[in-house]
């Protein structure tokens, strides 16, 4: 797909790019607001990379970024756009099934709420609309958000969709209707109807809420899983928040549809539901790829609960999950125990965003929400209440973290013996107190996000350059820079970039470079911060022409062992220094031939990188 999907043209219909020399592209970066462009685009090896915000990748990655879509809807609005019919096969997007079933029953549904919307303004939605004006809605809004009614009828949906040219057996697939007797009824009856949108604006399913007395079914019914609908990854409202989600970095979730709509409404433009099931790893996975939830701590979740019980056991189940997020997690809980939808009618929408901003962290909530059980006068309650709030402090899985909730939870309850608490936790999570490393892991080698090097640093800088080198041109480099060693880069992710070259084959596997050696570096890793690192250094144009890249790799190489050897230079003086030469002459006279040594080879290697 990226072969047929030019990368140049793909971002050109976005923004406007101009000639930057070199092959490369440069334009205004859609991801952040700049004055002067810094988003460059290399067309011969298909991958873009920001300097300013540190993003980068392929076509696909741009497409996924820019529309906040998941890998396989990314290809297929490539697909669509490049005139291609995509097959899908067993274990694929939609397994067993015809790329044509998934486009007629988005379809139907598509038909399915136009028909509902229909039908609000009818003498027999009057429950409906009733229900919606005293929850503080207008028609407007009602508009906005799609919200219809579903007809008493049991199957005037489904006559209207068979009259379209919809078959029973895809009313039934899609979850819109129930086999019946005599034919397809429809699964909504006399109920207040909210579309749900993917995140690529497509109605896939409808939650309904009953309005009659007479109804014996539950207070909110949901679209069943289907081929196109799955509740465990569905949030609503994804498609109305998902721009202000990643331009503010705030995702606030909250418990229902009205909810959704009230946020909205009160100038909370980033909130969604999950649609009639828990709050799960699914759906962070959805608002992670929106928050850019990375290395570093840019963004934050909000959860609303009610304050009573079962609110309390909801953020213990989002504490459960909280981890899974980088992004920082919050909860806001108003007192009275209002909903945002009530909070709304009752005090107006300063009281929603009030509610919002009045957000404290998860953890502190969670554990607060522990000790709230317990009686807090008595030594006896005071350490129950220790021994039942002590695992959740001992999983936070971050070090500094965990310390500084072990001393609130002393303070909380009043024990004013931090080694006593800090004891306990570790007793419960069987690892070392917060500060105190335990056992060393052994991990692959990770990059937090990878910063530009200083300029005004030459030994960075040759170390980028003959990074960037053995990215673009690894035929330059050769078996001299595979046997210079990790121990010849001194910045992290540096050195991180270096081992993945070398895990990928070294620089005699990439070659003339080009596209597929960089597909397979990327490949060879998922640390994301190490593959925008190799992303930018695929696109950051070298300090010479092509003309004269073989002797400069040459002088990049000879320049970086000279750089090397400079450092071992100034730790043998430094040595020396300490060395008295009378009482210890043995060991400063071999320190002084080292240095004899090292600088006729510093010599040698200055004289090649001038020469080359």
């Amino acid at each position: 797909m990226r072969e047929r999907s030019s990368i140049a043209e793909v971002v050109g219909e976005h923004i406007q790019l101009r000639n930057a020399g070199g092959g490369n592209l440069k334009g205004l970066c859609p991801f952040h607001e700049e004055k002067s462009p810094s988003f460059n685009v290399t067309p011969s090896r298909g991958y873009w990379y920001c300097f300013g915000c540190a993003e980068g990748g392929d076509v696909i990655t741009f497409v996924r970024k820019l529309e906040h879509l998941t890998f396989t809807e990314a290809i297929e609005r490539l697909a669509q756009r490049a005139g291609i019919q995509l097959r899908y096969e067993q274990g694929g997007y939609v397994p067993g099934r015809e790329h044509g079933e998934r486009s007629r029953l988005i379809e139907a549904h598509k038909a399915a709420a136009e028909f509902y919307a229909s039908l609000l303004a009818e003498a027999e939605a009057a429950p409906g609309r009733r229900f919606l004006s005293e929850r503080g809605f207008e028609r407007v809004d009602a508009e906005h958000f799609g919200v219809g009614y579903a007809p008493a009828e049991w199957d005037r949906l489904a006559r209207h969709l068979l009259g379209r040219g919809f078959t029973a057996n895809e009313l039934i697939k899609g979850g819109l209707a129930r086999d019946g007797r005599r034919g397809p009824v429809d699964r909504f009856r006399a109920r207040l109807v909210w579309p749900i949108r993917d995140i690529t604006n497509e109605v896939i399913g409808f939650g309904a809420r009953k309005l009659l007395d007479s109804d014996d079914g539950p207070k909110y019914l949901n679209t069943p899983d289907s081929p196109i609908y799955k509740k465990s990854t569905v949030l609503y409202g994804i498609d109305l928040a998902k721009r202000e989600i990643a331009k503010r970095s705030q995702a606030v979730v909250v418990e229902g549809y009205t909810d959704v709509m009230a946020c909205h409404l009160a100038g909370v433009p980033t909130a969604v539901a999950t649609c009639g099931t828990s709050f799960g790893e699914e759906h962070i996975k959805v608002l992670r790829r929106l928050l850019l939830d990375q290395a570093e701590f840019r963004g934050e979740v909000v959860f609303t609960f009610d304050g009573d019980s079962a609110g309390q056991k909801a953020a213990l189940r989002a504490f459960a999950d909280e981890q899974k997020f980088v992004t920082q997690t919050f909860v806001a809980v108003q007192p009275d125990g209002l909903d945002p939808c009530d909070l709304r009618v009752k005090q107006g929408d300063g009281a929603v965003r009030d509610l919002i901003a009045s957000r404290e962290p998860l953890f502190a909530f969670a554990i607060r929400s522990v000790l709230s059980r317990y009686e807090l006068d008595t030594n006896e309650g005071r350490l129950a209440a220790l021994d039942a709030a002590a695992p959740l402090v001992a999983g936070i899985k971050d070090t500094a973290l965990r310390g500084r909730y072990a001393v609130d939870l002393d303070r909380w309850l009043g024990f004013m013996d931090e080694r006593m608490v800090l004891r306990r936790i570790q007793e419960v999570g069987g690892r070392a107190p917060a500060g105190r490393p335990g056992a060393p892991e052994r991990a692959p080698r990770r990059v937090r996000a990878a910063r530009p090097a200083d300029p005004a640093d030459p030994g960075v800088r040759i170390e980028s350059e003959a990074l960037k080198l053995a990215v673009q041109r690894p035929a330059l480099m050769g078996p001299e820079f595979d046997a210079l060693g990790a121990q010849a880069f001194t910045l992290p992710e540096h050195v991180a970039l270096y081992e993945l070259v070398m895990a990928a084959g070294g620089t005699v596997e990439g070659g003339p470079g080009g596209r597929e050696w960089v597909d397979l570096l990327l490949r060879a890793t998922e640390d994301e911060p190490l593959r925008a690192l190799a992303t930018r250094f695929a696109v950051e144009p070298l300090r010479s022409d092509l003309a004269s890249e073989e002797r400069y790799g040459a002088a990049v190489l000879a320049r970086l062992a000279e750089v090397a050897v400079t450092r071992a230079l100034v730790q043998i003086k430094a040595k020396m220094e300490r060395l008295n030469p009378v009482e210890q002459q043995q060991d400063y006279n071999r320190l002084f031939g080292e240095l004899v040594a090292l600088e006729q080879q510093r010599r040698v290697l200055r004289e090649r990188a001038v020469g080359a």
